[in-house]
C-alpha cells in the first residue's frame, strides 16, 4: 500500500457534500487495491476459478458493470440493451489483461465521479427507481449500495487473488 491511511481518513473531498462523498472514497479504495493486489497476476490466474469461486476478473469487472448500472439508475434511468449485456459477459470467462480490467473500473469510476461531483444535495432524498420492477430506494440510498457493493466486490477480488496466488487454479 502506499503510505497513506484510507482514502476516508484523507480529508474531506472539496466540492462534494459530505453524504454523497463515501462512494467517492471507496472508488479510490478500491482503484488502489485492486492495482496493489492484481499486480504480477497472469491472465490465467486472473480468471482461474478456484473452488468454482468468482475469478478476479469476474469481480473486477462486475465492479466496474455494477458501478455503470446503478448509475443509471440514480439518474432516474432505465438499463440500455448494451448494458444488459455487458451484465452477461462478465459471466463469460475472457482473456482480458490486467491492465484492460483496471480501466475498466477506471473508465466506470470516471464517469460516476462526474455523476456524484455535479450532484445537487438536495436531490439526496428523492426516490429512485431500480430494475425491470422500478424497485424504490432514493438516491442516497442508491450512493450507499454502489459504495458498499463495490467494496463487497473488492474484498472478493481480493481474496481470489490471495486464493490464486498460493494454490493456483485449484477445480
Amino acid at each position: 500500500m502506499s503510505g497513506l491511511p484510507e482514502p476516508w481518513m484523507r480529508g474531506p473531498i472539496e466540492g462534494v457534500d459530505v453524504l454523497a462523498a463515501p462512494v467517492l472514497y471507496a472508488f479510490q479504495q478500491a482503484r488502489e487495491e485492486l492495482r496493489q493486489h492484481t499486480e504480477g497476476l497472469t491472465a490465467a490466474q486472473l480468471w482461474a476459478r478456484p473452488y468454482g469461486f468468482g475469478s478476479v476478473a469476474f469481480h473486477v469487472l462486475h465492479i466496474a458493470g455494477s458501478t455503470d448500472r446503478l448509475m443509471t439508475y440514480l439518474r432516474g434511468g432505465a438499463l440500455t440493451p448494451e448494458q444488459l449485456a455487458c451484465l452477461e459477459r462478465e459471466l463469460q470467462a475472457g482473456m482480458h489483461s490486467r491492465e484492460e480490467l483496471l480501466a475498466e473500473v477506471e473508465r466506470a469510476f470516471a464517469a460516476a465521479e462526474a455523476v456524484v461531483r455535479a450532484l445537487d444535495p438536495a436531490t439526496l432524498r428523492e426516490t429512485r427507481g431500480v430494475g425491470r420492477q422500478r424497485l424504490p430506494t432514493t438516491v442516497i440510498g442508491l450512493l450507499t449500495h454502489i459504495a458498499e457493493h463495490t467494496q463487497r466486490h473488492l474484498g472478493q477480488a481480493i481474496a481470489a487473488a490471495k486464493l490464486v496466488r498460493v494454490c493456483g487454479n485449484i477445480p
